[in-house]
């Protein structure tokens, strides 16, 4: 209850700062299990390794998905109910949500395993790739269901107001990724291998502290056996709101594999692993934006459950300037540094390293605006509107990212394929600014908590 009254009280702006911190933390964290892995492999196998992860990448961007669409789904329901003082409502959600992120991945998985090689090859693996991603991706989809817990669930501990053990969450399971990669790499001798098994140690011990926080009694939101039990009701609501975000992996994964394809034809393996290595740099530059949004999403929820609109309105003003803030800052960063951020990547490949650093200033041309898109979207999803969500999400990747791969690298060879980035980013910050505008504009005044007692008896 004191949490409750926090999020309907308390300045918006230290309650932004409060939960967005330790979200900020944990998503650059999750960001680097991905980026850890292509440094430790760059450095320690070389560029062929980069390679090998790109391929496997939209794989993991998959299972990223399904924690995504239950995982944010269900969060947004759980801090609603709490703001609608649902107790009973928000656990049965958990509950469900509990049992679908652990059956999801694991269905994926035996997919995947059925069929390794078809699926690589369609996701951009050359012959000399190939090897190099089977091995890394049989690792990875073999404890699918500990990643997707450990993103996923871990989204309840911070929709139930308790973002620092969130964050802590993450930071043991990256912390435990980083020292083995080194030790299984550069020790140990265990090549490709040796990354995967590291990744999967930090999520395993990562699920394993998400399960006993809410397994030993100490959350807010209990997960009680009676839950567990799926209903389709909890169920399509949890899907109707995940779904954006889960569209958009899902696209993100396609986008990736015709991506890695266009390369593969304009720059071959040298090009395949320059966007391994962009790709590795967007999510570090993305994921504090998206921890902003996730930061956001309890307070924007919560207050829009309580009709307490204008604080609805100030949460997304300041994340919006926050985000754009941080977009600046790395926009700013890859102009005056990309030779040195890509030689994290290299061990000396000066082909490899000029390609790469052109291609990015190239890539993030437009990056400044893409804070205002992504807390902007996340909006919808907080406020249980999946329609809106869903089309800002499947803006960039699908309906504006993928056709211009299509069209553009025929006339621009590989630079059509950098170019697309920008050109999206630019076309989706205006339609998300049409549809924001609107939103805001026919929000309604805030409702007296004296009316919202006399309805409610």
């Amino acid at each position: 209850m004191e949490k409750s009254l926090e999020m309907r009280d308390r300045n918006i702006g230290s309650l932004l700062w409060k939960f967005s911190l330790p979200a900020i933390v944990a998503m650059l964290i999750n960001a680097l299990y991905n980026i850890v892995d292509r440094i430790f492999v760059g450095r320690g196998i070389g560029f062929i390794a980069i390679a090998a992860t790109t391929v496997a990448f939209p794989i993991m961007i998959i299972l990223m998905a399904v924690s995504m669409l239950v995982g944010i789904g269900a969060t947004a329901l759980i801090s609603i109910r709490l703001g609608q003082q649902k107790m009973e409502e928000a656990e049965k959600v958990a509950g469900n949500a509990m049992v679908m992120i652990i059956l999801l991945p694991v269905i994926i998985a035996v997919i995947y395993l059925l069929f390794p090689e078809p699926i690589l090859i369609f996701f951009g693996a050359s012959e000399e790739v190939l090897p190099y991603a089977r091995d890394f991706a049989h690792i990875i989809m073999l404890g699918a269901a500990f990643g997707s817990i450990s993103m996923g669930m871990n989204n309840f501990i911070r929709a139930e107001g308790n973002p620092r053990l969130a964050m802590f969450t993450q930071i043991t399971g990256a912390l435990i990724n980083g020292v083995l990669n080194y030790i299984f790499i550069f020790k140990l001798g265990l090549g490709i291998k040796g990354s995967a098994l590291a990744t999967l140690s930090g999520q395993f011990l990562s699920a394993i502290w998400v399960l006993s926080y809410f397994l030993s009694g100490r959350s807010l939101v209990k997960i009680r056996l009676k839950n567990l039990k799926l209903q389709l009701p909890i169920i399509i609501s949890i899907i109707s709101i995940g779904f954006a975000p889960f569209a958009m992996q899902v696209a993100n994964s396609v986008q990736q594999s015709i991506l890695n394809k266009t390369l593969l034809v304009h720059g071959g393996d040298l090009a395949l692993s320059a966007v391994g290595i962009i790709m590795s740099i967007a999510a570090l530059l993305f994921m504090p934006i998206v921890g902003l949004s996730q930061g956001a999403q309890p307070l924007i929820g919560f207050n829009y459950g309580a009709r307490q609109y204008d604080r609805v309105k100030e949460t997304v003003k300041i994340a919006v300037i926050a985000g754009t803030c941080i977009a600046v800052a790395g926009y700013t960063a890859i102009h005056i540094w990309p030779v040195q951020i890509v030689g994290l990547f290299s061990k000396g490949d000066t082909a490899l390293t000029e390609m790469t650093s052109q291609a990015m200033r190239v890539f993030f041309a437009l990056f400044p605006v893409v804070g205002f898109q992504i807390i902007c979207s996340n909006y919808f999803q907080a406020v249980g509107k999946p329609v809106q969500s869903t089309i800002l999400s499947l803006s960039r990747q699908v309906l504006l990212f993928i056709p211009l791969l299509l069209i553009l690298p025929n006339f621009w060879g590989i630079n059509g394929v950098w170019r697309t980035a920008p050109i999206a980013d630019g076309l989706a910050v205006l339609l998300t600014a049409t549809l924001i505008y609107l939103e805001m504009k026919n929000l309604p005044q805030n409702q007296p908590l004296i009316a919202q007692v006399k309805q409610s008896v």
